[in-house]
């Protein structure tokens, strides 16, 4: 069944008329049975959703993380530290890429870079969080560890030693002493003993050792 509705085409200067089908008329009851298809919302189905408006922006740099996560992959690094951390190797892989990338700000600005950077733990990190995330890393799962960095490598190169010093305000920490400082800075400092792969670079082992340990070098 049609419906004609009339109405006046001022282009033309003639009389139209709209035509619309709002259904069919039933032999039996001669009531008109609409042919127009029942919404999705009648049958149990969620109707179909519009463009959704953008209520919200972010800009994210991915370059060097990306470049990170490749590194981690190829070296191993990632996967042994989800095997030794695996609640937390997120975040440490997190804390890394920061502390590569920002080297001279202190980690209380984490929340600043995170914001506009890409990183595996994908949120923010407060200082007391890193200093319970530090905590919590213990000694054996520290040597486990390098113990699996270890056996990736230890038949493919040598292995070198060096240490350095690192100098210190802090006067609570045992090991803060005054010693030869390679950096010639008139502050106590904690010395770092390292084992590394002469070629990949990456550590096999670390001591830290009180500042007022000379660093004996052969003549």
């Amino acid at each position: 069944m049609l419906t004609r509705i009339a109405y006046w085409d001022k282009k033309k200067k003639q009389s139209r008329a709209k035509r619309k089908c709002i259904g069919k008329v039933d032999p039996e009851t001669q009531q008109i049975i609409s042919t127009r298809k029942r919404q999705l919302s009648e049958v149990g189905q969620a109707p179909k959703r519009g463009p959704v408006p953008v209520t919200r922006t972010k800009r994210s740099f991915y370059g060097a993380t990306y470049l990170f996560d490749r590194i981690g992959e190829d070296t191993g690094v990632t996967e042994d530290l989800k095997t030794c951390f695996p609640e937390s190797y997120r975040q440490i892989l997190s804390i890394d890429y920061y502390l590569i990338l920002e080297d001279r700000n202190p980690l209380s600005r984490f929340n600043r870079w995170a914001a506009v950077h890409w990183h595996p733990h994908g949120d923010s990190i407060s200082s007391q969080r890193s200093s319970e995330l530090f905590a919590s890393l213990t000694d054996e799962a520290r040597q486990r560890f390098f113990y699996l960095q270890a056996k990736r490598r230890v038949d493919k190169e040598y292995l070198a030693y060096d240490s350095t010093s690192v100098s210190s305000y802090l006067k609570s920490l045992r090991q803060v002493r005054y010693g030869k400082n390679k950096d010639h800075e008139h502050l106590a400092q904690i010395n770092l003993s390292l084992l590394f792969g002469q070629q990949s670079r990456l550590p096999f082992y670390y001591r830290k050792l009180a500042g007022n340990i000379p660093d004996v070098e052969n003549p």
